[in-house]
């Protein structure tokens, strides 16, 4: 890792010290740029900061099978001057876990927060956002809804607000491919299109909250005229899955007075939509390459520099 990026993340040797609750998030950053004895310390403190906050420099060592040394490094290339530093802030992470109190790096931004701190506390939510939804995605319903998107003669999505991007942002996306595809932000003509679909047709609704009525009054219409519907949800237990033959749930956003839900839902949607895609584009690979190669070389001249 080079100088500049260590110090992004360190804050270089002059700065001050990570918050303690930043210590787990930094482990997982730069983990990939350590060694693998450096690795075992960064991973040791970031799973039990109690315990090892009560170990002495050889004491840890001892613990991850590693030396004096490799602690030392570890410590520093985690942004802490020297390992009694490291255990300063093992100490109070492990306090605030004890507490039951919030960690300092959450989605909670306040008014006068420096950019650095805007950065590091949205960084970590957007990543603990993808993992909630992935751990939390059923794979089978995926499956299913990914076999139906591929045979679909017809697939008409529904969003409204933040949700109708990422509706237009998979149809686009199914469009490069070859796949008939509409991305209905207008609720009118959400419903009027949605009379038409049949039983070899898809709809997908896309939604938050699961109680959008802009969103849940055409994948009824959709649902009753025999198409698949799918529901890409943060709310299982949400009226629109009453419409929806297949139920993709997205991570529950925390809200916040500067950060509305909406930033994070839709971190999480699009990692839904990116599953889907991806899966329609394997199951249809014959056909999804050739179209997909083609719509790159029908760009390709708007990519290069015009010739004089």
């Amino acid at each position: 890792m080079s100088n500049n990026v260590k110090e992004i993340f360190t804050g270089g040797s002059s700065g001050a010290p990570p918050a303690p609750a930043a210590l787990a998030a930094k482990v997982r950053t730069l983990a990939p740029s350590m060694t693998r004895s450096m690795q075992r310390v960064a991973e040791a403190v970031a799973g039990d900061p109690a315990g090892c906050a009560a170990l002495t420099v050889t004491g840890l060592a001892e613990l991850t099978g590693t030396s004096e040394a490799t602690v030392v490094r570890t410590a520093r290339l985690l942004g802490y001057p020297g390992y009694r530093d490291l255990r300063l802030a093992l100490a109070g992470l492990a306090a605030q876990q004890q507490s039951g109190r919030a960690p300092a790096v959450t989605a909670d931004i306040a008014v006068d927060d420096p950019i650095a701190d805007v950065v590091a506390k949205l960084a970590y939510d957007e990543q603990q956002t993808l993992v909630d939804t992935a751990a939390g995605l059923d794979t089978a319903q995926l499956g299913a809804a990914v076999s139906a998107l591929a045979a679909a003669r017809r697939i008409d999505i529904y969003g409204v607000g933040a949700s109708s991007l990422v509706a237009q942002d998979l149809a686009q996306k199914l469009l490069r491919i070859g796949m008939l595809a509409h991305a209905m932000g207008d609720p009118h003509l959400s419903v009027t299109n949605a009379v038409l679909l049949r039983s070899k047709d898809v709809a997908v609704a896309i939604t938050h909250s699961g109680s959008t009525g802009d969103v849940i009054e055409p994948l009824r219409v959709a649902f009753e005229h025999g198409a698949t519907t799918i529901a890409i949800t943060g709310r299982p237990d949400g009226p629109v899955t009453q419409y929806a033959d297949h139920v993709l749930t997205t991570s529950t956003a925390r809200e916040s007075e500067l950060r509305p839900a909406a930033m994070s839902s839709r971190t999480s949607q699009l990692l839904v939509v990116d599953c889907l895609f991806v899966g329609v584009a394997q199951r249809t690979y014959e056909t999804a390459a050739p179209a997909l190669a083609a719509s790159y070389e029908a760009l390709a001249h708007r990519h290069s520099p015009r010739s004089r």
